[in-house]
């Protein structure tokens, strides 16, 4: 019998249930964390990081994108990262910055894309911008858990550079997100 589902529609696929073993990873690395056990905080963290690649890279190279991968991924990957950051902010409270424009951010983001999504019918994916932004919040959270005992000005700077990348992919998406709202 021959399968009638769309590519784009369906479930269960390799880069979904990836998507779906990070979700299952945040409450892991929460208590990890809270329980002082840093090294395997982070290592959860790597675990993640790898299955994030993993699922994008297998969905495009063999073509599994489908329309929950679309949604799945970036909550999975928003979700670690806001997690992993309120984590940190219990010991280094100037994290709250991150979570502060992240939230913003993140918010912005769901209400005017989907707003051009209803418009344009299309799925924008991550630009430059969003991808530094995320890279340089990886090695945020990734410093302050592995180096326990990191220096407070190194700290306030790694903070400091992922809250202007953070705000400057803010403004970028944006501009890109109003100025496709008011073309059409």
């Amino acid at each position: 019998m021959k399968n009638n589902i769309q590519p784009e529609n369906r479930i269960l696929t390799i880069p979904n249930l990836l998507s779906a073993f990070r979700l299952l990873l945040i409450p892991l690395f929460i208590w990890l964390y809270l329980e002082g056990k840093y090294f395997y905080t982070g290592l959860m963290l790597l675990i993640s990081g790898i299955t994030d690649i993993s699922d994008g890279f297998i969905a495009r190279r063999f073509h599994m994108v489908s329309n929950l991968g679309k949604i799945l991924d970036p909550v999975a990957d928003k979700l670690t990262q806001i997690s992993m950051l309120i984590c940190l902010v219990t010991r280094y409270p100037l994290m709250l910055i991150l979570v502060v424009i992240m939230i913003f951010k993140e918010l912005f983001m769901s209400i005017s894309g989907l707003l051009v999504i209803r418009k344009t019918k299309a799925v924008f994916g991550a630009d430059w911008h969003g991808k530094a932004a995320t890279f340089l919040l990886y090695i945020t959270m990734f410093a302050h858990v592995f180096w326990v005992h990191i220096p407070i000005i190194v700290s306030d700077v790694l903070i400091g550079i992922s809250a202007i990348m953070l705000a400057v992919s803010l403004l970028l998406y944006g501009i890109h997100h109003i100025k496709t709202l008011r073309e059409l």
